[in-house]
């Protein structure tokens, strides 16, 4: 199979490293070469970051560079649009609904975009966005919109639920699977 490519933005603290983990693993575990990028950004400081997973029969470098992404898999509706360059074209956006203002906003010296489902699809992009963070506050934590999105990807592949599962098995530690397993079927139901 030619090698697929998958980004995974958002904004630092939001587990979008779990994310990644969680889907290198699933397709590890199913038989796919895969590489995935180091974080990229100022994670550690709520900016902007980034993960690049790529797959397939035979995977050379972990870059995925613009025009090359077909799915990215967004934290925050802003950094979704930020990245958009890097789609394919007709590719899918799967993003949560969430903003979180950047600097330039919270200073008073930008506003936050409106509009921005509408502008992407626009554009060209199949985009599924949804509220994110109220699912994952039903599934038991604000921080599981990291498996709420993962689940909503789930959609896009032939995996089984039992793929998904074993893999966040591997990846989630025991004392919060549970939490994820619903967040991950929370997302999965919308």
């Amino acid at each position: 199979m030619s090698t697929k490519n998958i980004m995974i933005v958002g904004v630092g603290g939001q587990g979008s490293l779990l994310a990644s983990k969680l889907l290198g693993q699933l397709l590890l575990k199913n038989g796919y070469d895969v590489k995935v990028s180091e974080v990229h950004g100022m994670s550690q400081r709520g900016g902007s970051v980034v993960t690049y997973v790529r797959y397939g029969d035979k995977v050379y470098s972990p870059i995925i560079d613009k025009g090359e992404a077909d799915v990215i898999v967004s934290f925050e509706l802003l950094e979704a649009a930020r990245y958009m360059e890097y789609l394919k074209p007709e590719g899918r956006i799967v993003t949560n609904t969430q903003t979180i203002d950047p600097m330039p906003v919270i200073t008073g010296a930008a506003s936050y975009p409106e509009n921005l489902v509408e502008k992407m699809q626009s554009a060209g992009a199949q985009v599924d966005a949804m509220d994110c963070l109220s699912l994952a506050v039903e599934a038991g934590s604000p921080k599981a919109v990291n498996m709420v999105l993962m689940g909503r990807l789930s959609k896009y592949f032939e995996f089984t639920d039992a793929q998904w599962e074993e893999a966040m098995q591997a990846v989630v530690p025991a004392k919060f699977l549970e939490m994820n397993k619903k967040a991950f079927a929370l997302g999965k139901q919308q």
